[in-house]
């Protein structure tokens, strides 16, 4: 699980340390490539580290998201999945057959700054979840 000790230094800038813990879950997020639900997250976890608990999972998630090495999504029916923050970008899921796209936060931009600027908040979350019909189930409708 070496790749997730690229984030140790990331952690000690902020004053934090490297847990075994943080350094399972960063790894399966590191290499997911993806969003992973919770359970996902400790399932692979778990591989690595046997003695992992899920709720230890949960909270390290919830921990590691409020800090900013990764991004909660909810992706409708209460349901969170969470992924590296590297980049910022947005998703837009078929509410019929669970497609997900991933969309460039470019584009969006532009209507945070306004968002901010007209309300007086200051936003702290920069990730939207669309919901509609893709392509195919539009097509399956007619």
């Amino acid at each position: 699980m070496t790749c997730a000790i690229n984030y140790a230094p990331q952690l000690r800038a902020q004053g934090l340390r490297m847990t075994p813990q943080r350094n399972a879950i960063l790894h399966v997020l590191h290499h997911s490539h993806g969003h992973l639900s919770p359970t996902q997250v400790y399932h692979l976890a778990r591989k690595e580290f046997p003695s992992l608990t899920e709720p230890t999972v949960y909270r390290t998630l919830e921990f590691l998201a409020e800090k900013k090495f990764l991004l909660a999504a909810h992706v409708g029916n209460g349901k969170i999945v969470y992924e590296l923050a590297e980049n910022q970008h947005h998703h837009l899921i078929c509410h019929q057959c669970g497609n997900t796209v991933e969309v460039d936060h470019a584009p969006l931009e532009r209507l945070y700054r306004q968002l901010a600027s007209s309300t007086g908040y200051k936003l702290d979350s920069s990730h939207v979840t669309f919901f509609g019909l893709c392509p195919k189930c539009q097509k399956s409708k007619l």
